[in-house]
C-alpha cells in the first residue's frame, strides 16, 4: 500500500507508442469480472459502450489475446467474462503498480524529503 507522502503518481503502459494498460482498463475489467457484462461496466464508469470495445480491442491487438468472453442473448441475456489472459494481466498489473509507487515514494523521499 501506498504511503501519504503529499504527492500523486499516476502509471500508464505504452505499448507500441499506443497506451495500452493502466488504471482506467483495469478498472473497467475490474467492472466487468463484478457486473459480468461490458455495457454495464462502462455504464458505471458513465463511458460509452462504443469505447469501452475499443479500449478493450486496442489491447487485445497489442498484447495479442483474448480479454473478453462475450455470450449474445439467449435465455439469460448476454454478458462478458474475463478470459484467463486478462485476469493474469490485472495481477501483473497490480503487482506493477504496488511495486512502482513503493520505489517512487523511495525516490520521493530522498529526493525532496531528506536533507
Amino acid at each position: 500500500m501506498q504511503k501519504d507522502l503529499g504527492y500523486r503518481a499516476q502509471l500508464r503502459v505504452f505499448c507500441k507508442g499506443e497506451k495500452c494498460f493502466g488504471r482506467g482498463i483495469a478498472e473497467l475489467l475490474t467492472r466487468v469480472r463484478a457486473c459480468r457484462s461490458l455495457r454495464a461496466a462502462a455504464m458505471e464508469m458513465n463511458l460509452a459502450y462504443s469505447k469501452a470495445w475499443r479500449i478493450i480491442k486496442t489491447s487485445e491487438e497489442i498484447f495479442g489475446c483474448k480479454l473478453l468472453v462475450s455470450q449474445t442473448g439467449g435465455q439469460h441475456g448476454g454478458g462478458a467474462s474475463l478470459t484467463p489472459e486478462a485476469e493474469d494481466l490485472l495481477a501483473r498489473y497490480a503487482r506493477f503498480v504496488e511495486e512502482s509507487h513503493a520505489a517512487m515514494d523511495a525516490i520521493f523521499e530522498r529526493c525532496f524529503l531528506q536533507d
